[in-house]
């Protein structure tokens, strides 16, 4: 019996050599052809793939049943970020992008995203339109051989990034500012551009490792321990980025080596774009991401729309218009005058250009934006659990009989996507299950880092009682 291959918060993804097989995703390919053909759209696909095990392999195999089914395929000559394959998308005037990335996921991960021709994730109407159509056979693609194709075109993706890299940022002034920068790759597919636009800033993992020395491409603190101490150590940045496994999500720490979490990134854009650029529009962010940012859209009187997790919820507002940005917790973060996609490179850029241009550091930086919101901190534990055990505290969220988590009283509650209590002090919690991995997520906020770390453990220990 055929794998019943489903597409979760952004794109498929499974084990290699388990699920992730190459008649898996012959077959997936088989389903998005079928789309597209069906749709009547153009038969051009962009597609590239990360530094993932097999990737090249993946792709090919990929390349061959679109090949087979008479559409035409654009591919980069080694890997690419997902940032690389939708902008590329977008500019080539191909129907699709695919991506072969697990993204973030664990090294024994790849996975499979689909990107559409605005140059953003498929829609999720569309990714389940394609679903249907995954068929149980694989597809015949023995006659096709990708040498000297005609319909096989390699296209330089990564050179019309960084093109559009120096068309929009003032590299220059980065480069001579009193700020020292540095970089962690994670081993990742941002690292051949940071290694071009600066070869002079501190480089970290910026080589080749499908393993990624066994830690998942996250960026987050408990992925980042090696860059967070190096800078603490050496005392030589005063702020370093760091991007996952395809580049488009962001991680920044201060020149002490403290973690700056995506809601602190987001609002110190929202705080840039508005307050010194000028900038206007709507802004859209998913479930997880903290109630602050409510507060300084009030303060700068934009629109905030709540989304379920995803950036495919997000993108579909992005495509409507006068968008200023688009958030997730998870890092994944957009801006107007970009593509309606997630770029970790692209908003470390900014926040770099924030401190050349402003002279201020970046925990000066989130003064001032506390100022506006008032300090917090904010935390995840992932629990790998059973799934009894998960579906038991999935099933206690949904009775209505939680009022409680140690000290915090249930204000309100909230179940866009995940279930969220609210407390006093603008504190909250949510208890929701990956859409990509078998983990139960508990997020919370409350004033202080020490009081967030405290309640997180105190509601592990609650909801394991269960």
């Amino acid at each position: 019996m055929a794998t019943s291959i489903k597409f979760g918060t952004d794109g498929w993804r499974a084990i290699i050599a388990k699920d992730f097989t190459v008649d898996n995703v012959k077959r997936v390919s088989a389903g998005v052809a079928a789309w597209l053909l069906g749709k009547n759209m153009k038969p051009i696909i962009v597609i590239g793939h990360d530094c993932r095990f097999g990737g090249r392999l993946f792709m090919e195999e990929a390349a061959k049943v679109f090949l087979s089914n008479g559409i035409q395929v654009y591919y980069n000559e080694g890997f690419v970020s997902t940032p690389m394959v939708s902008m590329g998308t977008l500019q080539l005037g191909a129907s699709l992008g695919i991506v072969i990335t697990a993204s973030h996921n664990p090294p024994e991960y790849n996975g499979y995203k689909l990107k559409g021709s605005f140059g953003g994730p498929l829609l999720p109407e569309h990714i389940e339109e394609v679903e249907r159509l995954i068929p149980d056979a694989v597809p015949d693609t023995s006659n096709i051989l990708l040498a000297n194709h005609p319909g096989y075109i390699r296209k330089e993706l990564r050179e019309l990034y960084i093109t559009a890299v120096k068309k929009n940022f003032d590299i220059e002034t980065i480069r001579r500012s009193q700020f020292r920068f540095g970089y962690d790759a994670m081993y990742g597919a941002g690292q051949a551009v940071m290694n071009e636009l600066f070869p002079e800033i501190e480089l970290m993992h910026c080589t080749e490792n499908p393993g990624f020395e066994g830690i998942a491409p996250e960026p987050i603190l408990r992925n980042l321990k090696e860059f967070s101490e190096f800078i603490q150590v050496s005392q030589a940045i005063d702020c370093g980025l760091a991007t996952d496994g395809d580049a488009d999500r962001i991680g920044l720490f201060d020149e002490q080596g403290n973690f700056v979490d995506s809601h602190h990134i987001i609002l110190l854009l929202i705080h840039y774009l508005v307050k010194y650029k000028g900038m206007t529009g709507k802004v859209i962010t998913a479930f997880s991401v903290s109630e602050k940012i409510k507060k300084i859209c009030n303060h700068y009187h934009l629109e905030q729309i709540t989304t379920p997790i995803g950036f495919k919820h997000i993108t579909g507002y992005m495509l409507q218009g006068n968008v200023l940005l688009g958030g997730e917790e998870s890092g994944g973060i957009a801006v107007k005058g970009h593509i309606p996609e997630r770029d970790g490179i692209w908003m470390g850029l900014i926040i770099w250009e924030f401190m050349a241009k402003s002279g201020k550091s970046l925990r000066e930086l989130i003064d001032e934006v506390y100022e506006i919101v008032g300090p917090f901190a904010y935390d995840r534990l992932d629990l790998h659990l059973t799934e009894e055990q998960k579906q038991r505290i999935v099933a206690a969220c949904k009775s209505g009989t939680l009022h409680r988590f140690g000290n915090y009283e249930v204000r309100r509650t909230e179940n866009i996507d995940g279930h969220k209590f609210h407390f006093d002090n603008e504190a909250w919690l949510l208890i929701r299950a990956s859409g990509t991995e078998p983990v139960l997520r508990i997020y919370a906020e409350t004033p202080t880092h020490e009081e967030t770390h405290r309640f997180l453990h105190t509601v592990k220990s609650q909801m394991l009682a269960l």
